[in-house]
């Protein structure tokens, strides 16, 4: 995103000095280059896609969409080359921070283009065979000039004349063999969609019995736990129940003891005074 506001304001700021198509533009660097950078391509074009959107600013020559090897899924960026210089220069300032599928879009120069190397070694050997008068394979049997590398096995996806370009705005038109593929592979893809949503559903329902059958485990823990902590409660309380009563009938011993003990002395200083009654008495009786 930063590389394309500053393509912007580059070109903006070449407009308010006036240096549109003069040497000192700094798209003169890349005058000798026909090739251009298309980055941050949605990934569900093909070819032809990006090749009915550049043309509108020049006869494409040739377009390089970058794939990875295993699934030739689209990495999402490209090179194209045009017929004309500076139709580079139109691409660059008119297509760069375009939107394409809600994606803006980065278009660059590229100063020196090479081909990717195993498409490199392929057009080697096929160089080694024409040397070696084994043929031209870019040659068709009706001796016109075929497509290249990056047309090979890839159709595009529609059948306009790129030098000629396309109306952008017409309405598009199908055939009934198209109409009929596009229902059959509209019946095939909701039955796909069908079954997408069926298997989402059953994930959907199994994770679902699995999360209440957590919940039931959690809910069962905490109700034993919690009649844990009632028994706990309970032993607890009813052993303190017991201490208490312990010590009431010890107090109660122990005052009963207390009692017998005061009532004992008692009797035995009452039995000494009246001892000493009788002592007195008697001696009283015989000084008479």
């Amino acid at each position: 995103m930063n590389v394309i506001q500053e393509i912007i304001r580059i070109n903006e700021k070449e407009l308010e000095q006036g240096l549109t198509n003069t040497p000192a533009s700094w798209h003169a660097k890349y005058s000798s280059s026909a090739w251009i950078y298309i980055g941050n391509l949605p990934i569900q074009l093909t070819e032809g896609d990006v090749i009915a959107v550049v043309s509108q600013f020049g006869e494409v020559e040739d377009i390089n969409l970058v794939r990875e090897e295993g699934t030739g899924k689209s990495k999402g960026f490209c090179f194209v080359k045009y017929e004309d210089c500076r139709s580079c220069v139109l691409a660059v300032d008119n297509f760069n921070g375009s939107k394409v599928l809600g994606r803006s879009l980065r278009v660059d120069h590229v100063e020196n283009y090479r081909l990717p190397k195993h498409l490199r070694e392929k057009e080697e050997g096929k160089e080694d065979m024409e040397d070696s008068g084994q043929g031209n394979e870019r040659i068709g049997e009706d001796g016109e000039l075929v497509a290249g590398h990056a047309y090979k096995g890839k159709a595009l996806a529609n059948e306009y004349n790129i030098s000629q370009g396309q109306d952008l705005f017409a309405q598009p038109t199908q055939n009934l063999d198209n109409m009929d593929n596009t229902s059959t592979s509209e019946q095939e893809r909701k039955e796909a969609k069908l079954q997408r949503k069926a298997e989402r559903d059953r994930i959907r329902k199994e994770r679902e019995a699995r999360k209440e059958e957590r919940e039931e485990k959690r809910r069962l823990k905490r109700a034993k736990a919690l009649e844990k902590n009632d028994k706990e409660k309970d032993r607890k309380q009813k052993k303190k129940k017991d201490s208490k009563r312990k010590r009431r009938s010890h107090n109660k011993e122990d005052e009963a003891r207390r009692h017998d003990s005061f009532e004992e002395s008692d009797s035995s200083v009452s039995r000494e005074n009246s001892s000493r009654k009788r002592l007195k008495k008697r001696e009283r009786l015989d000084s008479e």
